[in-house]
């Protein structure tokens, strides 16, 4: 049955499903993040440090722990940012669904009110059919 709630809900139900998407990606992206620092980290620790050799070995593997470390920082900012996106997709998500339930249940209320008048229809109705029936019969 439609009711003047029912493009309201379908239009919050895209809504939602969009915002549903948008959180998956967010999560996505988040994994995504974790992985590029665990990695990050992974490799630093793997890093070799030159015990004897040239001052320029030593100078070059300076730099290159340097850089890991840097690399590492712009993946923990990656993460935090990440996170920050995921934060704000569930509370989007959440004010999305709470919308699209008080469509719902807005929808809901007028189908049992238009119920409720059909039903009363029909009992008057039945009531005017057996008022004429036994009218009938009485003659």
């Amino acid at each position: 049955m439609k009711t003047r709630f029912t493009p309201l809900v379908k239009l919050k139900k895209s809504t939602m499903q969009k915002s549903e998407q948008h959180l998956q990606k967010a999560n996505g992206n988040l994994n995504n993040a974790k992985t590029a620092l665990d990695s990050s980290y992974d490799f630093l620790q793997n890093i070799e440090i030159p015990k004897s050799g040239s001052m320029s070995d030593m100078f070059a593997s300076r730099a290159f722990l340097d850089s890991q470390r840097d690399i590492i920082n712009h993946n923990k900012k990656w993460v935090e940012f990440a996170q920050n996106e995921v934060n704000k997709a569930k509370m989007q998500l959440k004010r999305d669904m709470m919308e699209h339930e008080k469509f719902q249940y807005l929808e809901l209320q007028e189908i049992k009110q238009e119920l409720k008048k059909i039903r009363l229809k029909e009992s008057k109705e039945l009531d005017e059919i057996a008022l004429m029936t036994n009218n009938w019969k009485i003659r």
